[in-house]
This record gives structure tokens, sequence and C-alpha cells, in this order.
């Protein structure tokens, strides 16, 4: 399918304007395809050519300014428009198109609970051509009116209002002008909770089969809602720009969610069917944020061309975090809620810096604000850790610099002077200077056209009665930091106090000034996460820290600490075995769910699978299983029920024997709690079936007790991690050799298929996977081509032999763009495995 160039997009935004599309959707023309009749006005500058795209299983007929076209004229989802006249014009396309199975487009999904059928739009980036004909680029906003037709007891979800006018027939109330990008319908028998907000409508929505969940959730998400709605209109000069919000939880969604304007869709993960941590409700309080942040920075206002994607990310990242940092109420009791805002920047920078800092330092890195994006398919591949968390921590940094009312002050002019149009970076700078006397322009070019991570390296030199602080900086951009000075609380020799936090600028303007008083046991720069740097400490505070990490007394600065020793192991400055021996020491005395979760989750994932050497992964897993059992024990009192729970699912993770968590299976709960829900099932059927004291017959009496569609994922991943050549050669053949999983089932499939344990098992389908995943992602596009090269990748088989076939399938192959990205980056992990293995 053909991409659309910017060159093209910049020659079609000067030739046309698009004033009106009316969207006439079937969803009753059968369980394959669906209607599609779309009628555009539009107004051309000059005599000339363009096109509009449509992707139809069928097109039926094109109708311009009453005159019939061919048909046969579409080519590679592009129909021309040859010689049109300066002046308005309408075209009409009837087509049949296809519902989709990989969450691209239209896609339907019918949920093995209930057999009930939904369908929903993902429409992003240049998906809208699967659903409908449009000019599809975002700086050609219109008004769009949608009408949609579907079986009777169903209700119909879009950007507007919608009215059921009888016969299945549901009509939208008129979009604001939006981008195509932003379209959005979600249709099917939803179970709908709804409310009102300052005189507009507010709904949630799910599946039937999740109701009583959602209704569990229901108060929570819509209090975040309100209370973020709120906050946003103290923020913002400008109102919420859309007559109505809808959240709706959709199932097999790719993304988190995705802002489309008054109809926000979430994954349905989100809609807990299983015991979840505090810190996981308050990540899905922060994508809710996120997501309404967009509703002005993306929405309102909106990138002219697809470059410029970090102006949507960065601010909706940055203003999620921040803004649920602000709004969490007190309860009746005065205890906060279980989706707490406090500690936001805390989860920030274990689950979400780590993305941005791990994708910069990749071959694969752009800056935030790349100078020229060529083509759709390009764009695509920045929605990343930088586009997201890099941006969100520049934009930190430019507030810990411009300071936060000048920061909104220039924010609010940008809305005021680009609302309901689009606005690219220069812009966005020139709406920023504005408000400050300092050169943003400056700082612009040096954070967001520059790639790559800086580093902060520490030195202290101490002499009787004062101490200096030298920050040595290797990289290019100037960073405003706090620094955090700590002393050994010398009555217990294991707890940390504060002495004093004190900012400083890097590169420094002079030498640094002594600091009074004795050398301090720790020195911890960026000790409040403000900037984007990776921190190296001095040599007395990384013996402190080794030694006494639990004892810092602030949970993000244990986060900043807790990141530095893991950059050191990536960068083979630190034993990996000692990152392992941190953890033991500190993890259970550690109170922070996010920091416990963030740890582990690298000290199992990456140290003990692969920095490790796989002789050396038994004793680690033994180390985690010890570590985890701590955790267990320490938490029997039942006030801990987040860390505990982390620590069950860590345990069963690492477990080499599978006795203990067999018998937990078998009893239904761990002893002293938490019985055993559908996650935790799952996850100990799953780990069994990898230590091969499982067979297909538990897996189905599993998926007979939980026949949902998180089930069949379930009894999908056990049925790939089976240790039997039959079952990975069924495994292998689904994802590879047909083209039936849709995009969860492929997921969950390739996360079963490849175990360290199972190494000399799956060996030859390591020179396999390169040739079948060029493949199927030819054959199924972006969405199948990004999970087969994120998940179903040979991580485990960190050897040289599978770097050098990957290497020659990049030179030789021609992966497409999504896969290829994903290669780059799967390879790059490998080869700085290689290194850390040797180091």
């Amino acid at each position: 399918m053909s991409v659309l160039t910017r060159d093209e997009a910049q020659n079609r935004a000067q030739l046309i304007d698009v004033h009106r599309c009316t969207i006439a959707l079937d969803l009753t023309a059968g369980d394959e395809t669906f209607d599609s009749r779309t009628l555009i006005r539009f107004g051309a500058r000059a005599d000339a050519d363009t096109f509009v795209e449509i992707d139809p299983a069928e097109l039926r007929s094109v109708t311009l300014d009453g005159r019939s076209l061919d048909p046969a004229l579409l080519d590679d989802g592009r129909f021309p428009l040859k010689d049109l006249t300066a002046g308005e014009h309408e075209l009409l396309v009837d087509a049949r198109m296809r519902y989709s199975r990989t969450g691209e487009g239209m896609h339907r999904f019918t949920d093995p609970s209930d057999g009930e059928t939904y369908v929903y739009t993902q429409l992003f980036l240049d998906d809208v051509r699967r659903v409908f004909a449009a000019f599809d680029q975002p700086d050609l906003k219109a008004v769009f009116e949608l009408t949609v037709t579907a079986p009777e007891h169903w209700t119909v979800l879009a950007n507007g209002v919608t009215e059921h006018t009888g016969g299945g027939v549901w009509k939208a109330a008129p979009t604001p002008p939006v981008s195509t990008y932003l379209v959005a319908v979600a249709a099917g028998p939803w179970h709908s909770v709804r409310t009102e907000h300052r005189g507009l409508p507010f709904g949630l929505h799910c599946r039937r089969s999740l109701a009583p969940h959602l209704e569990a959730d229901a108060e929570e998400l819509l209090e975040i809602t309100r209370a973020c709605f709120d906050r946003y209109h103290e923020k913002f000069e400008e109102p919420y720009p859309f007559d109505s919000y809808d959240q709706a939880f959709v199932p097999e969604f790719n993304a988190g969610a995705m802002e489309n304007p008054g109809l926000v869709t979430f994954r349905d993960e989100f809609v807990y069917r299983s015991a979840v941590t505090d810190t996981e409700r308050q990540r899905r309080a922060m994508v809710v944020a996120h997501e309404m942040a967009h509703m002005w920075f993306g929405d309102l206002v909106t990138l002219r061309w697809w470059d410029d994607i970090w102006l949507n990310e960065s601010f909706a990242e940055y203003m999620g975090y921040q803004t649920l940092n602000e709004v969490t109420p007190a309860s009746p009791g005065g205890q906060p809620p279980r989706w707490r805002g406090e500690g936001t920047w805390t989860d920030f920078g274990v689950s979400r810096k780590t993305w941005g800092y791990d994708a910069d330092q990749r071959p694969s890195t752009h800056p935030v604000a790349p100078e020229h994006v060529e083509d759709t398919a390009s764009a695509l591949l920045n929605f990343d850790g930088i586009s997201y968390a890099k941006g969100a921590s520049a934009l930190r940094q430019l507030v810990a610099w411009l300071g936060e009312k000048d920061f909104l002050a220039g924010i609010n002019t940008h809305f005021e002077r680009y609302r309901f149009g689009n606005a690219g970076l220069a812009e966005f700078i020139d709406s920023l200077a504005s408000a400050t006397e300092r050169d943003v322009h400056a700082w612009a070019d040096a954070w967001l056209r520059t790639s790559g991570v800086d580093t902060l390296t520490a030195s202290v030199d101490a002499v009787p009665g004062r101490w200096t602080l030298t920050l040595d900086h290797e990289g290019s951009r100037p960073h405003r930091v706090t620094v955090g000075v700590y002393d050994r609380d010398l009555s217990d020799g294991r707890t940390l106090t504060l002495r004093e936090r004190y900012e400083a600028d890097v590169p420094q303007a002079a030498a640094p000034e002594p600091r009074p008083g004795t050398r301090p046991a720790l020195v911890v720069p960026n000790d409040l996460d403000l900037t984007y740097a990776k921190i190296r400490l001095d040599e007395t505070s990384l013996e402190t820290v080794l030694r006494g990490l639990s004892g810092i007394p602030d949970a993000l600065t244990r986060a900043v600490v807790w990141n530095s020793l893991r950059d050191m192991v990536r960068d083979g400055d630190l034993a990996p075995s000692a990152y392992l021996a941190t953890a033991a020491a500190h993890l259970p005395e550690e109170t922070d769910v996010a920091l416990v979760q963030g740890v582990l989750a690298f000290a199992s994932g990456e140290v003990a699978d692969h920095y490790l050497a796989p002789d050396r992964r038994p004793a680690a897993l033994a180390t985690l299983t010890d570590l985890c059992r701590d955790l267990i024990r320490r938490t029997e009192d039942g006030d801990h029920p987040g860390l505990r729970l982390v620590a069950v699912r860590h345990c069963i993770d690492a477990a080499a024997r599978p006795e203990t968590i067999a018998a937990w299976l078998a009893e239904g709960t761990v002893p002293g709690g938490p019985e055993l829900d559908p996650e935790l099932r799952w996850r100990i059927l799953a780990r069994l079936a990898v230590l091969g004291a499982v067979d297909e017959s538990a897996v189905a009496e599993e998926l007979r007790r939980d026949p949902s569609a998180t089930g069949r994922e379930g009894a999908a991943r056990c049925r790939a991690a089976l240790p039997d050549p039959d079952a990975k050669a069924r495994a292998w053949d689904a994802m590879f050799g047909s083209d039936d999983l849709s995009n969860y089932l492929f997921t969950a499939t390739a996360q079963g298929f490849w175990q360290p344990e199972q190494a000399e098992l799956v060996r030859p389908y390591v020179a396999r996977y390169f040739k079948d995943a060029v493949a199927v992602a030819a054959r199924r596009g972006p969405a199948i081509a990004t999970a087969a090269g994120r998940w179903a990748f040979p991580a485990h088989a960190v050897e040289a032999e599978t770097l050098k076939l990957g290497e020659k399938t990049l030179r030789k192959a021609d992966p497409v763009p999504a896969l290829r990205r994903q290669f780059t980056d799967r390879l790059d992990d490998l080869a700085r495995a290689l290194r850390v293995q040797e180091a």
C-alpha cells in the first residue's frame, strides 16, 4: 500500500481545502465486510490533479461533481482526481470495506464469553483508507458527519453525541474541524455508565462480559475524569472544545489508548478482572489524564505533519503525569484514593523514563523533534520512548528552567492562536517565547534537535570544613538540576538524612563553589529527577547506595539512584550480579510499589534472562525467588497488598521447580493470600508449562474454567510454552504459517514460544525466524510486523550467531519499515547483552 510523503502532503494542502465529510457506514453487511459511503465537499485553489485515499474490498462507484469516474482507476490505495478546476467540488465514494483482525482500521471482535460482537475504529496514523475515503493528512481538517447502521441491539458511539433515529440507524452530531485520523466509531452491545459533569455528558463503556468489573471501578474512573477535567480548566483558558466525553474500553487494542476527540478508546485490560496494585491504578489514571490533555494539544491544535508528533505525545505525557500529581483528593476518612496521584513522577522515572533512555541509545535514535520525516511509514516508527518519555522529560526540564507560570502562559497563547487549526514546532516555540525573556529558541535547538543521552558524572573533593561537587558533563545540552546532599544517621548507621538540596546549572558557568560542612555520605545529582541524563555517582556515594540504598528517605531519589545503577549495568560499569545483590539487600525494605515493580522487572527480564551467561541464570533465579519470599513474609500482616501481589507474581515467574506454585494452583490460593484470580492462575500455568509440569489437558481445563478473551490469550501463551516439539511446531505454524491469529493471540503465542529453559529445543527456529518474520510482516501489515519484531524475536538467544543472522536479514531481506525498526532495536539490545556478558 502506498505511503503519503511529506512533499505530497504539502502540495495537496496548498491545492485544496476540505470543508465537510458526510460518512454513512453500514455494519450489518456480514462478518467480513461493511459498507462505506462518503461525500466530501472540498475546494480547489487552482486547476490541478490530486488523489483521494481508499483501500476497499470493492470500490463500487466514484462520482465527482455528478460525473461518474471509473473505479478501475484505483491504484495502490489511491484514486486519482484528474483535471480538477479551481472552485468547489463534491466527491462521492461508495465502497465495500474489510473488517480488521489486527487492531487497524475497523477492528471486529467476537467475545468468546457470550458470543457478542463489537467493532471500533483505530484510524491512526494513515488507516482512514481502511474505513472511508479521505484526503488523509492531519492539516486538512474538516467537519465530519457520521451515520451508522448497526444491528438493533447495538449502541453506536462516535466523536459527538449520537442519537438512535430508529431501525438501527444512529446519527452523530457534526464535529468541529478535526483531522481525519481522529474520527472514531465504536459499536456493539456496550455496557455503559453515564453521567454529566459541568453540563457535558460523560460515559464509560465496555463489553457486556466486563460489566461487573467496570461497575466496580466506575466511580474511581469518573472521579479521575472529573478531577482532571476541572484541573485542565484551571490550567487552560480555552474550554473543553467538544460536546461530550466518552471513554470506551475496547478489545484487542494495539495502543494503550487513543485520543479521539469526544470518544477516547482504551485497551480493555484497563477494566481489571483481577487484582492490581495501586501503582497500576495510578498508571491507568495517568492514561486518562494523558488522553484528556490531547483534547487540547493534538485535537484542538494539531500537528501539521508527523515530524511534530512529539508535540502531541510529549505534551500529553508531561501533562498527564504533572496534572495527576496535582489532583489527588483526600477521601472522607483522610486517606487518599487507591489511584493516588502523588508519586506519579516516581513511577515515571522507573517505568517510562527508562523506555526513553533505552531508545535514545540505539542506532534508531532520533531527535525529539526530527528535522524531516519523509513519509507516513517513517513517522509511524517514531512512536517510541523518545517521542513520549524523553519528550516529556524535556518539557519537565523546560518548566524547571522557564517556570510553570510562563510555560502555561505560552501554552494558552498557542491554543488561542491555532484553535481548530494546525501548528508545528516553530509556532509552538514562538508561542512560548511570547511569554518569557528567556531564549526558548536556543533551548529548543539544544534539547529537541539533538539525539542521545547526556551523562553527568559527579566527583567530590573534601577538606576539613568544606567540600566541593564537580559535575563532569558528557553531552551538549544545558541542564538545571537539584543536587541532594545526604548524611548517614549515626543512631542506626543505615538511614540517610537530607542535609540540603540546592540548584545547579550544567555546564557550570564558573568553578563550583565549596560548600560548608563535612564530606556527605551521599550526593545525588538530579535528586528530584528534573532533567534527562544518565547519572554517575562519585565513589563514596556509590558505596553508600550499594550498602544503604533503602535508607534514602524519598522514593523519587531512590528512583534516580536505581536508574543510575541500571544504566551502569547496561553500560558494563556494574556487574549484573552486583545489581542483583543490591536488589536482594534493599528491596525487602522498599515501600514504594512502583520501585519494587521496576527493579524486579529489570532484574528478571534483563539481568537474569539476558545479561548473565546461561550457566549463571539458575543462581539468579534462586536469588530472585529468595527475594520475593522475603517480600511475601514481610507482607503477611496484610498492610501492603500491592507489594505482596508484586512479590507473588515474580515468585511465580522465577520458579525453577514446580512444586510450590503447583500447590498454590491446586489450593487456589497463596498461603496467607492472595486467592488466585484468573491472572494469577494463568501466570502459574504458564510457568508450569515452561517447566514441563503440565500438559495440553491442563491448559484445556483452565480454558474451560475461564473461556474469556483473556483466557484464550492465556491458553495460547501456555500452549506455545510447552516443552514439546509438536506444541512448538503448532505454535510456529499459527504465527507464521497462517494469517488467522488476531493481533492479541499472535502476541500471546509469541510470548510463550521462546523460553531460556528451552534453548536447545527451539534452537532450529532461530534461523527460521528471520525469514518467516519478514514474510508475515509483508503480508499482514504494521501491527503484526511490530508484534513479530517485538514479541516473536528470539531475545533469549544471546549469541553471536543470532546477531549475524539478524544483521544479514537487515542487509539482504528488505523487511517492511516497522519490522526493520524492530530488528534494528532488538539486535542492538542483543549486542549490548553480549557486551555485558563479556564484561
